[in-house]
């Protein structure tokens, strides 16, 4: 073979290597390219995911952030909202989530005779509100129907909302609460308050930290369940013989003790 055929098989080969390093180049590129592409994806769906769960249990509001307590709150670290004279003798601890098929029961059967009590200055109630359905079915309806009811204090009308959300509650599965027009168009049940106060308390969910802290509340004070119902501190929910006549004779007794 003459030296100038050897010569153009050796450029040839070299033009060869070149080329295929080209295409090796390219092909690095055109993968990293994938890669990049997709961890912008990833980190964009991340983002937008992480943008839905910071707006999904709020109405705005932050239940991580501060505790913004509704008028005449009380019980500190178990916090409650107060219905009925403080003179009253007995008290009556309930602990509701107003997605909670049982506490409607409770409500509905025991409602007149604790309306007509409190009414009396005989007994006082302390409200404590969980979320207890939140978690257990998901959604955000209990938090957002107890920062309503705590709105609701503040206007001085907690009883009267209290009595509406669990009369107007939808079934355990439909989070209809989560809505807050549902709970503003509910406000328009009780006199007087559906007012711009109680909308923006309720849209900007003024009381979720507050109502967190409730929940809190709940979790660790070893309560099986909502209701949790308590007369001077005796758990008597679990009494399958307690009536509300049963309930008004306990109190009067302890009235003339």
């Amino acid at each position: 073979m003459s030296e100038k055929n050897r010569e153009g098989k050796r450029t040839a080969r070299e033009r060869l290597a070149v080329e295929r390093e080209k295409q090796k180049a390219g092909e690095r590129r055109r993968r990293a390219l994938i890669v990049s592409s997709t961890v912008v994806c990833v980190l964009a769906l991340a983002g937008v995911i992480g943008t839905l769960a910071a707006n999904a249990g709020n109405g705005k509001g932050d239940p991580e952030g501060p505790v913004r307590a509704p008028s005449r709150a009380t019980g500190g670290d178990s916090p409650a909202i107060p219905v009925g004279k403080e003179s009253a003798r007995s008290t009556l601890t309930v602990w509701e989530d107003f997605r909670c098929p049982a506490c409607k029961s409770f409500e509905d059967a025991y409602r007149s005779t604790i309306h007509e009590l409190t009414d009396s200055g005989q007994l006082k109630v302390e409200y404590h509100l969980a979320t207890l359905i939140d978690g257990n079915m998901s959604g955000s309806g209990s938090l957002r129907a107890a920062n309503a009811s705590a709105c609701a204090q503040n206007a001085g009308k907690f009883p009267e909302y209290h009595d509406v959300l669990f009369q107007n509650q939808p079934p355990e599965t439909s989070d209809e609460f989560a809505d807050n027009g549902k709970l503003i168009e509910l406000a328009g049940k009780v006199d007087g308050l559906d007012t711009p106060t109680f909308r923006k308390c309720v849209e900007d969910g003024t009381h979720n930290s507050w109502v967190a802290k409730s929940n809190k509340a709940f979790q660790t004070g070893g309560f099986q369940g909502t209701p949790t119902v308590l007369l001077n501190g005796k758990n008597i929910y679990q009494d399958r013989a307690m009536t509300p006549a049963k309930l008004k004779r306990m109190i009067e007794e302890s009235d003339k003790s």
